[in-house]
């Protein structure tokens, strides 16, 4: 017997949710690995709760050499993904080519801007995030004298040193900081051996707390500070546990809700996330409990509180303003 003929429009909808069902979204994650213990293992951890949640597979790709970024954001589109996530501004130029090239294809990118229909756009503000964190590392500091260990020098690095400063200097004014950029490349983010040079440098200035904004660079400053009885900040993942006793705190840029956010529902146009949006914060848990006071602790929740109703303004770098302190 000939076999009974669906609807056509009962067939397309069949055919258009198996479409839907075999549609993976996909990570290309950038410089550093996947595994850096910093931004892009943030980005790892939100893809991975999503896949948790729901059971579904991610395609995901790690960059090595700047190189790849065109081809492996194309890849992911030809195979079919949906959406491709970017990780950091430097595959902005790699993602607006071929968003061009696949304008059915949703893409994000973390950390920047692109203004297309089919690209969504997530930025933080991380001088808010890096401001709670120089209050806390001011007033914990036994000789007043902080420092900032920045990865490849550019102005979202110093968005980050831009906002610790202005933290340090409104809890103590007579606050000394020392700030260091790891590189002009992007080798920066991946020099753990700098990271420590550099520490062991500022320590010998008499710092006795520094922040590293600087990828897996970071990990060589945690070593140094450990190394020498210091205390040093963390960034972007919680990176309490990487040293433990160590790490005063993190200054947590939560990538990972991001990533699982577009994952979860994407949406076209710009997202900024702040202390009121819950993108950025200072992390505490049993590894840190230790070293922060509940004097600090009391500041910084008050700050955090003065920041998102607005009564403290912390200057943006990126937007051209002044760090006056």
């Amino acid at each position: 017997m000939p076999t009974k003929l669906l609807p056509v429009a009962v067939l397309l909808s069949l055919l258009t949710a198996a479409a839907a069902q075999a549609q993976q979204p996909a990570v290309v994650f950038d410089m550093g690995g996947k595994f850096d213990k910093s931004f892009n293992q943030a980005a790892y951890e939100g893809a991975e709760r999503w896949k948790k949640e729901t059971g579904k597979e991610y395609l995901s790709f790690e960059i090595s050499n700047e190189t790849q970024r065109v081809q492996a954001i194309r890849r992911m589109a030809e195979r079919g993904a949906n959406p491709v996530i970017s990780i950091g501004f430097s595959q902005k130029s790699a993602l607006e080519q071929v968003a061009k090239e696949f304008p059915k294809v949703h893409f994000a990118i973390i950390d920047e801007e692109i203004k297309a229909p089919n690209v969504e756009s997530i930025r933080f503000k991380e001088q808010e995030g890096s401001y709670l964190v120089g209050a806390m590392a001011a007033l914990t500091s036994k000789t007043a004298k902080v420092g900032f260990v920045g990865g490849m020098d550019i102005p979202l690095i110093r968005k980050f040193q831009c906002g610790y400063e202005q933290g340090a200097k409104a809890t103590n004014p007579k606050i000394e900081i020392t700030s260091n950029m790891t590189g002009t490349t992007s080798s920066a983010w991946a020099d753990p051996t700098r990271g420590a040079e550099l520490t062991r440098a500022q320590f010998a200035k008499g710092v006795d707390v520094v922040f590293a904004a600087a990828g897996g660079t970071g990990v060589g400053v945690y070593q140094a500070a450990k190394d020498a009885g210091k205390l040093a900040i963390g960034v972007d993942s919680n990176q309490n546990h990487v040293q433990p006793g160590t790490m005063l705190t993190s200054m947590v840029k939560r990538v990972d809700v991001a990533v699982y956010n577009v994952m979860k529902g994407w949406e076209p146009g710009l997202q900024v996330l702040g202390l009121k949006e819950g993108g950025v914060d200072y992390a505490m848990d049993e590894n840190n409990a230790k070293l922060v006071t509940p004097a600090v602790k009391a500041k910084a929740e008050a700050l955090k509180a003065d920041i998102v109703a607005g009564k403290i303004k912390v200057a943006d770098y990126m937007a051209g303003d002044a760090c006056k302190f």
